[in-house]
């Protein structure tokens, strides 16, 4: 069995009691995603919403000339689909796969009815739109008024904090359309960033050699959001806290993947993935 497939690799789902995740068992399905899949497309019913573990996905608005431009960034802290539960059944703009990884997808109607028990998930989902509209908020603000280069360091950070490692592999190309400008430009920045010792670039990959330079290059924005980000919803911290509490003698342990296929299959779902690991 693989990490990789785990549920409460996911922050949101990690924050939920046991109780309120065996629930939701049923209606996780882990999945593969890959990069530059497109979940969602411009004005699309929206039938799944995604918990991503170790994918990142992208919210991007297209223009009428075929142009990109991205408006947030999605990683293990929530979820890609927050339209379901805020009244709309489709959205503006696409949601693509920036990293491949993993995610449990869960269909929209079961998410609905979730949220509308105003249970543990309708508040974690709640808090987590806040700090989406802050970095989509804040993104915009950036793209506005600050230097590529700061731009490039706080889109940078962003997919680091969404990622495992230091690495991300990315074509520059891509970087370009995420930040809506040409690819050059970007080819330019990352060559500044490269001179000061913070990056080192190759083909489809830059490597983060300076985390703190990094920050210390970037505006103010990424500050900003990350702030929001761990005022507002679970943190590494609390699940560390949570995995020592769950340790202590006569305390709930986690979840074994026996129950999480038995509940499955009592809904009349397949089990899990062969590598799939509940807990």
């Amino acid at each position: 069995m693989t990490a990789s497939f785990r549920p409460r690799q996911n922050k949101l789902l990690a924050a939920l009691p046991n109780v309120e995740l065996l629930r939701l068992v049923p209606e996780l399905d882990a999945v593969e995603l890959h990069q530059g899949q497109a979940l969602y497309e411009s004005g699309s019913t929206i039938s799944y919403v995604y918990f991503p573990t170790t994918a990142v996905v992208s919210t991007v608005y297209e223009f009428e000339d075929g142009a990109l431009a991205e408006t947030a960034v999605v990683g293990n802290e929530g979820m890609v689909g927050i339209a379901v539960f805020m009244g709309g059944d489709s959205r503006l703009g696409r949601a693509v796969v920036l990293a491949s990884g993993h995610a449990f997808r869960m269909r929209a109607q079961a998410l609905k009815e979730e949220f509308e028990r105003a249970g543990p998930l309708m508040q974690l989902l709640l808090r987590y739109t806040q700090a989406l509209i802050t970095q989509i908020a804040q993104t915009a603000a950036c793209n506005r008024h600050h230097a590529l280069d700061q731009r490039l360091c706080r889109w940078l950070l962003l997919s680091l904090d969404r990622m495992q490692g230091n690495d991300v592999g990315m074509t520059q190309e891509l970087i370009a359309h995420m930040l809506g400008v040409r690819r050059e430009s970007v080819t330019a920045a990352a060559q500044t960033l490269q001179k000061l010792g913070l990056v080192h670039c190759s083909r489809g990959h830059i490597a983060v050699l300076d985390r703190r330079g990094l920050e210390q290059h970037a505006c103010k924005c990424y500050a900003v959001v990350r702030k929001e980000y761990e005022r507002l919803l679970p943190h590494d911290g609390a699940t560390k806290e949570r995995e020592r509490a769950m340790a202590q003698p006569g305390t709930a342990q986690p979840i074994r993947t026996d129950v999480f296929d038995s509940a499955r299959t009592a809904a009349g779902r397949p089990s899990s993935l062969p590598e799939a690991e509940f807990g």
